[in-house]
């Protein structure tokens, strides 16, 4: 009998891709997978309900899909992720479209929650955030990977929700992460991730920690390179440094993510550093690792930033020199203590703020990729549009960062590290020709 066909739509942070990479494993034992929607019986959609922006995308691409069951395109409606993980309660109702709600640690109850919406009509299999499945995943990435190491978050920053959609940490167990690395099969680049990497092991008792994983990692044939994303500030320590110097496999690249540089701001957010500490750990950062790409991001609007807070993040800025910067407006969440504060500003005010750090960021990244022109660097080859390669240096991270875009005589494969020599930038893009 021919298999029904299933499509997933993954939406939010990388995370949240892994999460669909082993709920895909996990479908394709019943059904066949497919990426056009419009030829799916059933579809996924694994949400992310971090923001209220992503919140309202998850809406509606949940009311896409609806209006192609409606059309009788589509047989069954799947909910996924975050958005049901804390919201359920209010979307069973609302979205009466959808077939299955199921929370971010219910793969294993998909496919007979799917059988059964057949068969007994809805589902609602939302379960509390658990351990990490042990389970293959079905690669969404050519030439790269993210690898999970943990999830949820015991920090309580004042505005985030994350510790209540996805519970406390919780570190993978190390020789199960060394056996997932290896089952990607050959990769340039394995990208750790987890809501705060460098808190690795700190709930396990085998002496497990982020250096000791990197080692073992780096030890794996299979490994080209490593990238670090989500390292809180406070965390890298000396030893985490020296590893990002020394360790060959290791990209000269950190994702810090920082998200403000004004004192009260900071202490007010919940967050454990100062002015004086973030510029120390940078300034340490690019003296100890030759040419260290540091990422961060920001929020700006926070209830009480004080227009002499935001010129402090402003002059942060200019200060630290980042390789690159995201920047985000905060978000009223219901449910976090930054949602009971006074003070809470407008969204022009937000909007004007959210603006000029752009603006100024910018003029950071002109700086820095000015100075690379004429520079060589390996490019790691993505695409071929018929006249240019776009590809990714060291200094940038996929999605999130600029690209590099090539041309050359030799013929060159995807999936091939060239030297590239740099001849000219624009906005957040390099462009250059083979050596």
């Amino acid at each position: 009998m021919e298999r029904k066909k299933v499509g997933v739509i993954s939406l939010g942070c990388d995370k949240n891709r892994v999460d669909t990479e082993k709920m895909l494993y996990r479908l394709q034992e019943k059904y066949a997978l497919t990426n056009d929607p419009e030829d799916a019986e059933i579809i996924v959609v694994n949400t992310c309900a971090f923001l209220e922006s992503a919140r309202k995308e998850a809406i509606d691409e949940i009311l896409s899909c609806a209006a192609l069951k409606e059309a009788g395109k589509l047989e069954k409606l799947v909910v996924t992720g975050c958005l049901p993980q804390k919201f359920v309660s209010e979307l069973y109702d609302a979205l009466p479209e959808v077939d299955v709600f199921a929370g971010i640690s219910d793969y294993d109850k998909l496919i007979k929650a799917i059988e059964s919406s057949y068969a007994e009509g809805r589902q609602n299999v939302v379960g509390q955030p658990s351990a990490e499945p042990d389970v293959p995943r079905v690669l969404t990435t050519d030439g790269y990977a993210y690898l999970k190491i943990a999830d949820g978050c015991s920090n309580f920053c004042t505005y985030c929700l994350i510790p209540k959609i996805r519970g406390a940490y919780r570190s993978v167990k190390e020789e199960r992460l060394i056996k997932e690395a290896e089952r990607l099969g050959k990769l340039d680049e394995l990208i750790l991730v987890a809501q705060d990497v460098t808190k690795y092991g700190s709930d396990l008792s085998g002496g497990e920690n982020l250096v000791r994983l990197i080692r073992k990692l780096s030890a794996l044939e299979n490994v080209g390179h490593i990238r670090l994303l989500y390292c809180y500030p406070e965390s890298v320590t000396e030893e985490l440094i020296d590893e990002i110097a020394n360790n060959d496999k290791v990209l000269k690249y950190i994702d810090i993510p920082l998200q403000h540089a004004d004192d009260a701001v900071l202490k007010s957010m919940n967050r454990k550093g100062t002015y004086k500490s973030y510029l120390a750990l940078i300034n340490k950062l690019k003296a100890r690792v030759k040419g260290i790409a540091i990422r961060s991001t920001f929020i700006t609007g926070f209830p009480g930033e004080s227009e002499e807070a935001f010129a402090t993040l402003l002059r942060f800025l200019e200060e630290a020199e980042l390789f690159n910067a995201g920047f985000f407006k905060y978000s009223k969440e219901e449910g976090t203590a930054a949602a009971k504060m006074k003070n809470q500003l407008p969204e022009r005010v937000k909007n004007a703020r959210l603006k000029k750090l752009y603006s100024a960021q910018k003029k950071i990244v002109a700086k820095t990729l000015k100075s690379l022109v004429g520079q060589e660097e390996e490019v790691f080859a993505e695409s071929f549009d018929g006249v240019c390669f776009a590809g990714r240096a060291y200094f940038n991270a996929p999605d999130i960062d600029g690209k590099v875009f090539f041309t050359g005589a030799r013929d060159v494969k995807i999936g091939e590290r060239v030297r590239v020599r740099f001849t000219d930038y624009k906005d957040y893009d390099l462009f250059g020709e083979i050596k």
